[in-house]
């Protein structure tokens, strides 16, 4: 019997949580959903995170696909798209990973529901998809194919863009010239358009200025290390962070950087800086427990349970702060802000069903956001409104996230080159010489 060309492709409920969307991602293959996967949508409708959405929204959708239809027969699509079918494990099923293990939780289940797919159609590839590295692995060993869920997943992130170029042997008069007249036309340094609000280092080994890319007036420009709140860049890379979070016309900011290289202080501290020309400067980050634990273990309302994971952004704006005695009116005007929530702190959560209009608005470790939960966020935005996210892509604390498919790296790929948008990279650490020590050498 010839083998098909068309798929199987069995998804494992890590990949509805990560995309709601993900069984129409697969072309004209069919789709096959373990009824152990809608046992665990089941369990995560009710809440109001991120994954709660997801499952909710993938229950309508298999509601809406089958109408009047059984789903334990193939369901069609939709136009150019496979089938889907929900499936279980077969009656005398030959090779049985919940035997194997002796253990019949639903990862096994799953297991058995893509085998017995592979026993009941020999002549077509059952591919098991899956978030869960595990999982892949006890598939594998099974004779069964697996791979991650690729739809949202960048390649080659080594090569991720950077928002800056280093050139080297510089004409000294040309860079006489962007000290002197603060502008050079690009034509004096490339041949080659740079993207959108990007970034150069201009050197010849004697002399070296720091350039950005005016795309409308096709110019570089001289960026100059500008001090915010009393905060002032020690490197290249924070003297072009506070360029961008400083420019009115940069409406989306993406600050990449290890622990200690500035990120979120930089936002906090531009922000600050342009506070007249926003209503509100509103701070967040995801809740990412310790061990994955939900917060409900801990003691206390609702906003006890979230200060600890918000305790590092108070601790920026209290270094802020620190620039200022007590008797400065600044260190006074901050913490009026605070207690009229004209700077608000809170966990991402709040913010669902929001529009965000008048905000300069930061979302710290966002790299342990979803594709789907930055474009969320994205479009919250309302009028005068700006939006800076920082992470780490190496540093995430998420179970079915990598540096590939986190929104942090998907987002500066795919916006890259827009006139909206600017990225950095914050390369060196600013904390101490200690801090330094563990990103370098542990």
């Amino acid at each position: 019997m010839p083998v098909s060309k068309k798929k199987i492709f069995v998804l494992d409920t890590s990949v509805i949580l990560y995309d709601h969307n993900s069984v129409l991602s697969f072309e004209n293959n069919d789709v096959a959903l373990p009824i152990q996967v809608l046992e665990e949508l089941d369990t995560f409708k009710k809440g109001g995170d991120s994954k709660n959405y997801e499952a909710r929204s993938c229950i309508r959708f298999l509601n809406s696909v089958s109408n009047d239809s059984l789903l334990n027969n193939w369901v069609k699509l939709g136009k150019g798209l496979g089938k889907l079918k929900i499936v279980k494990e077969i009656d005398g099923l030959k090779n049985n990973a919940a035997d194997t293990f002796d253990d019949y939780k639903n990862d096994n289940k799953i297991i058995n529901a893509a085998l017995s797919l592979q026993q009941e159609f020999p002549n077509r590839t059952v591919i098991l998809v899956s978030k869960d590295v595990c999982l892949r692995v006890k598939a594998r060993a099974f004779n069964l194919l697996s791979e991650d869920y690729k739809t949202g997943k960048i390649e080659n992130v080594d090569k991720l863009y950077t928002g800056k170029s280093v050139i080297n042997d510089v004409e000294s008069e040309v860079i006489d010239r962007l000290f002197k007249e603060s502008t050079i036309t690009e034509k004096m340094i490339s041949k080659t358009k740079f993207p959108y609000n990007h970034f150069l280092i201009l050197n010849n080994g004697k002399k070296s200025a720091l350039g950005f890319y005016n795309s409308a007036a096709r110019v570089i420009e001289r960026v100059e290390k500008q001090t915010v709140h009393r905060i002032k860049p020690r490197n290249a890379e924070q003297a072009f962070a506070i360029h961008a979070l400083m420019d009115s016309s940069i409406k989306l900011i993406t600050l990449r950087g290890v622990a200690g290289t500035g990120k979120t202080l930089m936002a906090l501290a531009a922000a600050l800086e342009q506070r007249s020309m926003f209503h509100q400067i509103y701070i967040t980050r995801p809740i990412v427990p310790l061990s994955n634990k939900d917060i409900g273990f801990l003691p206390g309302d609702a906003n006890a349970k979230v200060d600890p994971y918000m305790q590092p952004i108070w601790d920026n704006l209290k270094f802020i702060k620190s620039q200022y005695k007590e008797t400065d009116k600044e260190f006074k005007r901050i913490n009026e802000m605070v207690q009229t929530e004209k700077i608000a702190i809170a966990p991402l959560a709040y913010i669902r069903g929001r529009t965000l209009s008048n905000v300069f608005f930061i979302v710290d470790e966002s790299q342990n956001l979803t594709p789907h939960e930055i474009k969320t966020i994205i479009t919250r935005a309302g009028e005068n409104t700006k939006i800076v996210f920082t992470g780490d892509i190496n540093q995430i604390d998420t179970p079915y996230l990598d540096a590939e498919s986190n929104g942090l790296s998907f987002l500066i790929d795919k916006v890259k080159n827009h006139r909206l948008f600017c990225h950095v990279n914050l390369e060196k650490g600013e904390r101490s010489e200690l801090a330094n020590l563990a990103n370098e050498l542990l």
